[in-house]
Protein backbone atom coordinates (compact mmCIF):
# COMPACT_ATOMS: atom_id res chain seq x y z
CA UNK A 1 0.00 0.00 0.00
CA UNK A 2 2.69 2.42 1.01
CA UNK A 3 4.70 1.75 -2.84
CA UNK A 4 1.56 2.40 -4.48
CA UNK A 5 0.91 5.39 -2.20
CA UNK A 6 4.78 6.68 -2.91
CA UNK A 7 4.09 5.79 -6.65
CA UNK A 8 1.48 7.98 -7.09
CA UNK A 9 2.77 10.90 -5.23
CA UNK A 10 5.98 10.51 -7.42
CA UNK A 11 3.16 10.71 -10.70
CA UNK A 12 1.67 13.82 -9.51
CA UNK A 13 5.10 15.35 -8.60
CA UNK A 14 6.45 14.71 -12.17
CA UNK A 15 2.88 15.24 -13.73
CA UNK A 16 1.30 14.89 -16.78
CA UNK A 17 3.57 12.81 -19.54
CA UNK A 18 6.92 13.34 -17.41
CA UNK A 19 4.95 10.70 -15.23
CA UNK A 20 7.55 8.07 -15.04
CA UNK A 21 9.50 10.43 -13.15
CA UNK A 22 13.44 12.49 -13.73
CA UNK A 23 14.22 10.29 -16.27
CA UNK A 24 11.43 11.35 -18.48
CA UNK A 25 12.56 14.31 -18.26
CA UNK A 26 15.73 14.16 -18.58
CA UNK A 27 14.77 12.36 -22.20
CA UNK A 28 12.65 15.07 -23.26
CA UNK A 29 14.72 18.15 -22.24
CA UNK A 30 17.99 16.25 -23.94
CA UNK A 31 16.54 14.57 -27.13
CA UNK A 32 17.14 16.71 -30.04
CA UNK A 33 16.61 14.03 -32.67
CA UNK A 34 12.78 15.41 -33.27
CA UNK A 35 14.55 18.50 -35.27
CA UNK A 36 18.38 17.89 -36.13
CA UNK A 37 16.76 14.81 -37.95
CA UNK A 38 16.73 17.07 -40.72
CA UNK A 39 20.64 17.15 -41.17
CA UNK A 40 21.16 13.90 -41.52
CA UNK A 41 22.51 14.06 -45.03
CA UNK A 42 25.30 16.47 -43.66
CA UNK A 43 26.00 13.76 -40.76
CA UNK A 44 26.29 11.21 -43.42
CA UNK A 45 28.34 13.24 -46.05
CA UNK A 46 30.61 14.35 -43.40
CA UNK A 47 31.12 10.67 -41.51
CA UNK A 48 31.84 9.22 -45.48
CA UNK A 49 34.90 11.95 -46.16
CA UNK A 50 36.02 11.48 -42.57
CA UNK A 51 35.82 7.89 -43.09
CA UNK A 52 38.01 7.82 -46.22
CA UNK A 53 40.27 10.36 -44.67
CA UNK A 54 40.92 7.73 -41.60
CA UNK A 55 41.89 4.98 -44.01
CA UNK A 56 44.07 7.09 -46.33
CA UNK A 57 46.12 7.50 -43.28
CA UNK A 58 45.78 3.98 -42.07
CA UNK A 59 44.32 4.53 -39.00
CA UNK A 60 41.54 2.42 -39.86
CA UNK A 61 41.57 -0.92 -42.57
CA UNK A 62 40.06 -0.12 -46.46
CA UNK A 63 37.89 -2.82 -45.80
CA UNK A 64 36.35 -1.25 -42.69
CA UNK A 65 36.29 2.37 -45.10
CA UNK A 66 34.24 0.36 -47.92
CA UNK A 67 32.11 -1.22 -44.74
CA UNK A 68 31.29 1.71 -43.29
CA UNK A 69 30.83 3.62 -46.96
CA UNK A 70 28.23 0.79 -47.94
CA UNK A 71 26.19 0.74 -44.58
CA UNK A 72 26.09 4.97 -44.71
CA UNK A 73 24.72 4.31 -48.41
CA UNK A 74 22.23 2.30 -47.07
CA UNK A 75 21.29 4.19 -44.15
CA UNK A 76 20.74 7.23 -46.52
CA UNK A 77 18.20 5.44 -48.73
CA UNK A 78 16.43 4.03 -45.91
CA UNK A 79 16.02 8.24 -44.39
CA UNK A 80 15.03 9.09 -48.35
CA UNK A 81 12.69 6.69 -48.76
CA UNK A 82 10.58 6.89 -45.53
CA UNK A 83 11.75 3.83 -43.60
CA UNK A 84 14.65 4.74 -41.15
CA UNK A 85 13.25 4.63 -37.83
CA UNK A 86 14.55 7.32 -35.51
CA UNK A 87 14.84 7.00 -31.86
CA UNK A 88 14.20 9.59 -29.17
CA UNK A 89 16.23 7.27 -26.89
CA UNK A 90 19.22 7.68 -28.66
CA UNK A 91 19.16 11.24 -28.15
CA UNK A 92 20.28 12.79 -31.86
CA UNK A 93 21.02 12.30 -35.79
CA UNK A 94 24.66 11.16 -35.12
CA UNK A 95 23.74 8.36 -32.13
CA UNK A 96 21.19 7.42 -34.29
CA UNK A 97 23.01 6.75 -37.69
CA UNK A 98 25.62 5.17 -35.77
CA UNK A 99 23.61 2.59 -33.96
CA UNK A 100 21.47 1.88 -36.89
CA UNK A 101 25.72 1.75 -38.98
CA UNK A 102 26.60 -1.06 -35.99
CA UNK A 103 23.59 -3.13 -36.95
CA UNK A 104 24.34 -3.14 -40.77
CA UNK A 105 28.12 -3.82 -40.62
CA UNK A 106 29.07 -4.79 -36.99
CA UNK A 107 32.50 -3.67 -35.23
CA UNK A 108 33.58 -2.15 -38.03
CA UNK A 109 30.91 0.72 -37.29
CA UNK A 110 32.48 1.52 -33.94
CA UNK A 111 35.59 2.62 -35.90
CA UNK A 112 33.83 5.22 -37.37
CA UNK A 113 34.24 7.80 -34.68
CA UNK A 114 38.09 7.23 -34.38
CA UNK A 115 39.65 11.05 -33.86
CA UNK A 116 36.22 12.89 -33.79
CA UNK A 117 33.62 14.01 -31.12
CA UNK A 118 30.10 14.70 -31.57
CA UNK A 119 31.17 17.81 -30.61
CA UNK A 120 33.00 18.60 -34.22
CA UNK A 121 30.71 16.38 -35.13
CA UNK A 122 27.52 18.36 -34.97
CA UNK A 123 29.83 21.86 -35.94
CA UNK A 124 30.35 19.74 -39.35
CA UNK A 125 26.82 18.77 -40.03
CA UNK A 126 25.26 22.53 -39.12
CA UNK A 127 27.68 24.07 -41.04
CA UNK A 128 27.47 22.18 -43.75
CA UNK A 129 23.56 22.82 -43.81
CA UNK A 130 24.08 26.37 -43.52
CA UNK A 131 26.67 26.81 -45.96
CA UNK A 132 24.05 24.80 -48.33
CA UNK A 133 20.93 27.11 -47.04
CA UNK A 134 22.80 30.08 -47.89
CA UNK A 135 23.51 29.14 -51.44
CA UNK A 136 20.27 28.26 -51.74
CA UNK A 137 19.01 32.40 -50.59
CA UNK A 138 21.60 33.36 -53.10
CA UNK A 139 19.74 32.07 -55.95
CA UNK A 140 16.75 32.77 -54.74
CA UNK A 141 17.68 35.76 -54.24
CA UNK A 142 19.00 36.55 -57.38
CA UNK A 143 15.82 35.67 -59.34
CA UNK A 144 14.15 38.15 -57.08
CA UNK A 145 16.58 40.33 -58.56
CA UNK A 146 15.81 39.20 -61.95
CA UNK A 147 12.34 40.43 -61.58
CA UNK A 148 12.83 43.43 -60.44
CA UNK A 149 15.25 44.02 -63.43
CA UNK A 150 11.99 42.94 -65.50
CA UNK A 151 9.75 45.79 -63.97
CA UNK A 152 12.13 48.33 -64.14
CA UNK A 153 12.78 48.17 -67.49
CA UNK A 154 9.48 47.86 -68.47
CA UNK A 155 8.56 51.04 -66.38
CA UNK A 156 11.57 53.24 -66.79
CA UNK A 157 9.38 56.27 -68.15
CA UNK A 158 6.25 55.12 -65.92
CA UNK A 159 5.48 58.08 -63.77
CA UNK A 160 4.82 58.02 -60.25
CA UNK A 161 4.96 60.19 -57.07
CA UNK A 162 8.41 59.72 -54.98
CA UNK A 163 7.68 59.86 -51.28
CA UNK A 164 8.87 61.11 -47.70
CA UNK A 165 7.85 61.02 -44.42
CA UNK A 166 4.27 59.15 -46.50
CA UNK A 167 4.20 62.34 -48.34
CA UNK A 168 4.09 63.75 -52.01
CA UNK A 169 7.94 64.68 -52.43
CA UNK A 170 8.74 64.54 -56.10
CA UNK A 171 7.96 62.92 -59.16
CA UNK A 172 10.03 59.80 -59.81
CA UNK A 173 9.71 56.64 -62.13
CA UNK A 174 8.32 53.51 -61.41
CA UNK A 175 11.12 51.92 -63.05
CA UNK A 176 13.86 54.18 -60.43
CA UNK A 177 11.30 52.94 -57.23
CA UNK A 178 12.01 49.07 -58.57
CA UNK A 179 15.87 49.43 -58.80
CA UNK A 180 15.81 50.72 -55.19
CA UNK A 181 15.04 47.08 -54.35
CA UNK A 182 17.33 45.71 -56.65
CA UNK A 183 19.86 47.17 -54.56
CA UNK A 184 18.76 46.53 -51.09
CA UNK A 185 18.11 42.68 -51.91
CA UNK A 186 21.75 43.07 -54.00
CA UNK A 187 23.30 44.04 -50.66
CA UNK A 188 21.96 41.15 -49.15
CA UNK A 189 23.04 38.60 -51.97
CA UNK A 190 26.57 40.78 -51.40
CA UNK A 191 25.79 39.92 -47.66
CA UNK A 192 25.25 36.24 -48.45
CA UNK A 193 28.00 35.32 -50.58
CA UNK A 194 30.26 36.96 -47.93
CA UNK A 195 28.57 34.84 -45.08
CA UNK A 196 29.23 31.95 -47.55
CA UNK A 197 32.94 32.76 -47.79
CA UNK A 198 33.70 33.82 -44.33
CA UNK A 199 32.60 30.44 -42.79
CA UNK A 200 34.09 28.08 -45.46
CA UNK A 201 36.37 26.02 -42.90
CA UNK A 202 35.97 22.85 -42.08
CA UNK A 203 35.27 21.93 -37.93
CA UNK A 204 35.76 18.09 -38.43
CA UNK A 205 38.82 16.93 -36.57
CA UNK A 206 38.84 19.57 -34.02
CA UNK A 207 37.77 16.22 -31.86
CA UNK A 208 35.79 17.48 -28.38
CA UNK A 209 37.77 20.77 -27.85
CA UNK A 210 41.67 20.00 -28.10
CA UNK A 211 42.38 18.26 -31.10
CA UNK A 212 43.43 14.50 -31.62
CA UNK A 213 46.53 12.53 -31.21
CA UNK A 214 45.99 10.51 -34.29
CA UNK A 215 47.86 11.63 -37.34
CA UNK A 216 44.55 13.38 -39.42
CA UNK A 217 44.47 15.26 -42.72
CA UNK A 218 42.38 17.65 -41.68
CA UNK A 219 42.82 19.23 -45.00
CA UNK A 220 42.03 16.39 -46.64
CA UNK A 221 38.31 16.22 -45.21
CA UNK A 222 38.27 20.02 -45.56
CA UNK A 223 38.68 19.59 -49.64
CA UNK A 224 36.22 16.62 -49.49
CA UNK A 225 33.56 18.64 -48.37
CA UNK A 226 33.73 21.69 -50.36
CA UNK A 227 35.53 23.63 -47.76
CA UNK A 228 38.72 25.86 -48.15
CA UNK A 229 40.32 25.00 -45.33
CA UNK A 230 39.83 23.57 -41.92
CA UNK A 231 39.49 25.67 -39.00
CA UNK A 232 42.54 26.83 -36.95
CA UNK A 233 41.83 26.43 -33.54
CA UNK A 234 40.26 23.68 -31.76
CA UNK A 235 38.47 25.28 -29.05
CA UNK A 236 36.99 27.65 -31.16
CA UNK A 237 35.55 25.33 -33.74
CA UNK A 238 33.91 23.36 -31.42
CA UNK A 239 31.78 26.80 -28.98
CA UNK A 240 31.73 28.73 -32.75
CA UNK A 241 28.15 29.27 -33.80
CA UNK A 242 28.80 32.59 -35.71
CA UNK A 243 27.71 31.25 -38.96
CA UNK A 244 24.45 30.65 -37.98
CA UNK A 245 23.91 34.08 -36.25
CA UNK A 246 25.38 35.83 -39.59
CA UNK A 247 22.85 33.81 -41.48
CA UNK A 248 20.31 34.75 -39.10
CA UNK A 249 21.36 38.71 -39.22
CA UNK A 250 21.40 38.63 -43.21
CA UNK A 251 17.99 36.57 -42.93
CA UNK A 252 16.84 39.50 -40.36
CA UNK A 253 18.24 42.29 -42.78
CA UNK A 254 16.60 40.90 -45.69
CA UNK A 255 13.37 40.21 -44.22
CA UNK A 256 13.08 43.34 -43.15
CA UNK A 257 13.66 44.94 -46.94
CA UNK A 258 10.97 42.10 -48.03
CA UNK A 259 8.71 43.67 -44.87
CA UNK A 260 9.23 47.09 -46.87
CA UNK A 261 8.58 46.10 -50.22
CA UNK A 262 5.42 44.32 -48.24
CA UNK A 263 3.96 47.34 -46.97
CA UNK A 264 4.26 49.55 -49.97
CA UNK A 265 2.63 46.57 -51.73
CA UNK A 266 -0.33 46.71 -49.20
CA UNK A 267 -0.84 50.75 -49.16
CA UNK A 268 -0.03 50.47 -53.04
CA UNK A 269 -2.83 47.55 -54.12
CA UNK A 270 -5.47 49.86 -51.46
CA UNK A 271 -8.40 51.97 -53.70
CA UNK A 272 -6.86 55.10 -52.29
CA UNK A 273 -3.45 54.65 -54.19
CA UNK A 274 -4.90 52.01 -56.85
CA UNK A 275 -1.48 51.70 -58.27
CA UNK A 276 -0.96 48.09 -58.46
CA UNK A 277 -3.61 45.26 -58.92
CA UNK A 278 -2.80 41.89 -57.12
CA UNK A 279 -3.96 38.68 -59.00
CA UNK A 280 -6.22 36.12 -57.07
CA UNK A 281 -2.87 34.48 -56.85
CA UNK A 282 -1.52 36.42 -54.22
CA UNK A 283 -5.09 37.70 -53.04
CA UNK A 284 -7.74 36.37 -50.88
CA UNK A 285 -11.57 37.55 -50.21
CA UNK A 286 -13.58 38.63 -47.26
CA UNK A 287 -16.08 35.85 -45.65
CA UNK A 288 -18.48 39.20 -45.21
CA UNK A 289 -17.93 41.83 -47.55
CA UNK A 290 -17.69 40.57 -51.35
CA UNK A 291 -15.73 43.84 -52.59
CA UNK A 292 -13.09 43.43 -50.74
CA UNK A 293 -9.55 41.57 -52.31
CA UNK A 294 -7.11 41.33 -49.37
CA UNK A 295 -3.04 41.35 -50.20
CA UNK A 296 -2.31 38.50 -47.62
CA UNK A 297 0.46 37.31 -49.68
CA UNK A 298 1.84 40.32 -48.55
CA UNK A 299 1.07 41.03 -45.34
CA UNK A 300 2.28 37.73 -44.77
CA UNK A 301 5.81 38.06 -45.53
CA UNK A 302 5.52 41.31 -43.25
CA UNK A 303 4.76 39.29 -40.84
CA UNK A 304 7.46 36.54 -41.49
CA UNK A 305 9.84 39.43 -40.21
CA UNK A 306 9.11 39.18 -36.48
CA UNK A 307 9.71 35.17 -36.76
CA UNK A 308 12.99 35.54 -38.04
CA UNK A 309 13.99 38.83 -35.65
CA UNK A 310 13.15 36.63 -33.10
CA UNK A 311 15.18 33.41 -34.29
CA UNK A 312 18.06 36.11 -34.15
CA UNK A 313 17.34 37.50 -30.76
CA UNK A 314 16.68 34.09 -29.42
CA UNK A 315 20.27 32.75 -30.29
CA UNK A 316 22.07 35.41 -29.32
CA UNK A 317 20.82 35.08 -26.13
CA UNK A 318 21.47 31.64 -25.86
CA UNK A 319 25.33 32.41 -26.57
CA UNK A 320 25.96 35.23 -24.90
CA UNK A 321 27.29 33.74 -21.49
CA UNK A 322 28.74 30.51 -22.88
CA UNK A 323 32.02 30.02 -21.48
CA UNK A 324 34.88 27.80 -24.11
CA UNK A 325 34.50 25.86 -25.52
CA UNK A 326 31.43 23.43 -25.98
CA UNK A 327 27.50 23.68 -23.80
CA UNK A 328 24.80 22.16 -24.08
CA UNK A 329 22.71 25.14 -24.61
CA UNK A 330 24.11 24.98 -28.14
CA UNK A 331 21.23 22.37 -28.80
CA UNK A 332 19.44 25.09 -28.91
CA UNK A 333 20.61 26.79 -32.02
CA UNK A 334 18.94 24.69 -35.01
CA UNK A 335 15.43 24.84 -34.58
CA UNK A 336 15.56 28.76 -34.59
CA UNK A 337 18.30 28.96 -37.27
CA UNK A 338 15.95 25.90 -39.51
CA UNK A 339 12.19 28.34 -38.82
CA UNK A 340 13.85 30.92 -40.22
CA UNK A 341 15.63 29.35 -43.56
CA UNK A 342 11.91 28.34 -43.81
CA UNK A 343 10.91 31.66 -43.63
CA UNK A 344 12.65 33.41 -45.30
CA UNK A 345 12.58 30.95 -47.89
CA UNK A 346 8.68 31.34 -48.60
CA UNK A 347 8.61 34.74 -48.57
CA UNK A 348 11.33 35.60 -50.91
CA UNK A 349 9.49 32.92 -53.25
CA UNK A 350 6.27 34.67 -52.08
CA UNK A 351 7.47 38.04 -53.34
CA UNK A 352 8.77 37.22 -56.50
CA UNK A 353 6.03 35.74 -57.22
CA UNK A 354 3.43 39.02 -56.70
CA UNK A 355 6.93 41.46 -58.22
CA UNK A 356 6.06 38.90 -61.50
CA UNK A 357 2.16 38.84 -60.87
CA UNK A 358 1.71 42.96 -60.38
CA UNK A 359 -0.54 44.81 -62.83
CA UNK A 360 1.62 48.16 -62.56
CA UNK A 361 -1.35 51.03 -63.41
CA UNK A 362 0.70 53.29 -65.02
CA UNK A 363 -2.92 55.82 -65.16
CA UNK A 364 -3.41 55.70 -61.72
CA UNK A 365 0.59 56.71 -60.96
CA UNK A 366 0.86 59.38 -63.09
CA UNK A 367 -2.68 60.92 -62.10
CA UNK A 368 -0.93 60.86 -58.48
CA UNK A 369 2.80 61.82 -59.24
CA UNK A 370 1.69 65.91 -60.10
CA UNK A 371 -0.79 65.90 -56.48
CA UNK A 372 0.95 67.74 -53.68
CA UNK A 373 3.34 70.10 -55.85
CA UNK A 374 5.48 67.66 -56.74
CA UNK A 375 7.20 69.81 -59.25
CA UNK A 376 7.66 72.59 -56.37
CA UNK A 377 11.74 71.70 -56.03
CA UNK A 378 11.86 72.49 -60.08
CA UNK A 379 10.41 75.88 -59.88
CA UNK A 380 12.99 76.26 -57.16
CA UNK A 381 15.53 74.95 -59.12
CA UNK A 382 14.58 76.69 -62.30
CA UNK A 383 14.72 80.05 -60.46
CA UNK A 384 18.22 79.35 -59.18
CA UNK A 385 19.53 78.19 -62.38
CA UNK A 386 17.25 80.77 -64.90
CA UNK A 387 16.88 83.69 -62.56
CA UNK A 388 19.97 83.45 -60.48
CA UNK A 389 18.27 83.82 -57.31
CA UNK A 390 19.98 82.26 -54.47
CA UNK A 391 18.14 78.70 -53.73
CA UNK A 392 16.86 80.02 -50.18
CA UNK A 393 15.22 83.07 -52.19
CA UNK A 394 13.80 80.82 -54.62
CA UNK A 395 12.42 78.42 -51.71
CA UNK A 396 10.35 81.48 -50.70
CA UNK A 397 9.62 82.29 -54.49
CA UNK A 398 8.24 78.70 -54.55
CA UNK A 399 6.63 78.89 -51.79
CA UNK A 400 4.14 81.72 -52.77
CA UNK A 401 3.67 79.96 -56.03
CA UNK A 402 2.47 77.07 -53.80
CA UNK A 403 0.23 79.20 -51.43
CA UNK A 404 -1.15 80.45 -54.79
CA UNK A 405 -2.07 77.54 -56.14
CA UNK A 406 -3.67 75.94 -53.02
CA UNK A 407 -5.94 78.71 -52.71
CA UNK A 408 -6.85 78.63 -56.63
CA UNK A 409 -7.39 74.59 -56.26
CA UNK A 410 -5.05 73.70 -59.11
CA UNK A 411 -1.86 72.36 -60.19
CA UNK A 412 1.68 74.76 -59.96
CA UNK A 413 1.47 73.94 -63.76
CA UNK A 414 -2.12 75.94 -64.67
CA UNK A 415 -1.06 78.77 -62.57
CA UNK A 416 -0.83 81.89 -65.50
CA UNK A 417 2.35 83.56 -66.46
CA UNK A 418 1.11 86.77 -65.60
CA UNK A 419 0.27 85.36 -61.74
CA UNK A 420 3.98 83.16 -61.62
CA UNK A 421 5.24 86.83 -62.61
CA UNK A 422 3.22 88.79 -59.99
CA UNK A 423 4.92 86.66 -57.84
CA UNK A 424 9.01 87.21 -59.12
CA UNK A 425 8.86 88.85 -62.19
CA UNK A 426 12.22 87.29 -63.16
CA UNK A 427 9.83 84.21 -64.47
CA UNK A 428 9.42 83.92 -68.18
CA UNK A 429 7.50 81.18 -69.99
CA UNK A 430 10.70 78.81 -70.01
CA UNK A 431 9.79 77.96 -66.25
CA UNK A 432 6.52 75.65 -67.79
CA UNK A 433 9.21 73.46 -69.17
CA UNK A 434 10.00 72.22 -66.31
CA UNK A 435 6.66 72.12 -64.46
CA UNK A 436 5.09 68.85 -65.90
CA UNK A 437 5.64 65.79 -63.88
CA UNK A 438 7.50 64.00 -67.06
CA UNK A 439 9.88 67.40 -67.82
CA UNK A 440 10.74 66.99 -64.15
CA UNK A 441 11.79 63.11 -63.98
CA UNK A 442 13.20 63.68 -67.37
CA UNK A 443 15.81 66.45 -66.06
CA UNK A 444 17.22 64.25 -63.00
CA UNK A 445 20.02 63.05 -64.97
CA UNK A 446 22.64 62.76 -62.11
CA UNK A 447 24.35 59.36 -61.75
CA UNK A 448 21.63 57.13 -59.74
CA UNK A 449 18.75 59.50 -60.96
CA UNK A 450 15.57 58.80 -61.81
CA UNK A 451 15.50 59.75 -65.54
CA UNK A 452 14.44 57.02 -68.25
CA UNK A 453 18.38 57.68 -69.39
CA UNK A 454 19.77 57.30 -66.12
CA UNK A 455 17.38 53.92 -64.44
CA UNK A 456 18.19 52.44 -68.36
CA UNK A 457 21.93 52.86 -67.68
CA UNK A 458 21.40 51.50 -63.65
CA UNK A 459 19.19 48.38 -65.50
CA UNK A 460 22.53 47.34 -67.73
CA UNK A 461 24.62 47.70 -65.40
CA UNK A 462 22.87 45.53 -63.20
CA UNK A 463 22.13 43.19 -65.81
CA UNK A 464 26.17 43.01 -66.40
CA UNK A 465 26.65 41.24 -63.05
CA UNK A 466 26.43 38.02 -61.96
Amino acid sequence: MADGTDQKSSNQMWGGRFASGPSAIMEEINASIGFDKKLYAQDIRGSMAHAAMLASKGIISPEDKDKITDGLNTILSEIEAGSFEFSRKLEDIHMNIEARLATLIGTAAGRLHTARSRNDQVALDFRLWVKEELQKTEGMLTALIAAFLDRAEENADTVMPGFTHLQTAQPVTFGHHCMAYVEMFGRDRARVRHAIEHMDESPIGAAALAGTGYPIDRHMTAKALGFREPTRNSIDTVSDRDFALEFLSIASICATHLSRLAEEIVIWSTPQFGFIRLSDAFSTGSSIMPQKKNPDAAELVRAKTGRINGSLIALLTVMKGLPLAYSKDMQEDKEQVFDAAESLELAIAAMTGMIRDLEVRKDRMRAAAGSGYSTATDLADWLVREAGLPFRDAHHVTGNAVALAEKKGCDLADLSLEELQAIHPGITKGVFDVLSVEASVASRVSFGGTAPSEVKKQIAWWRGRN
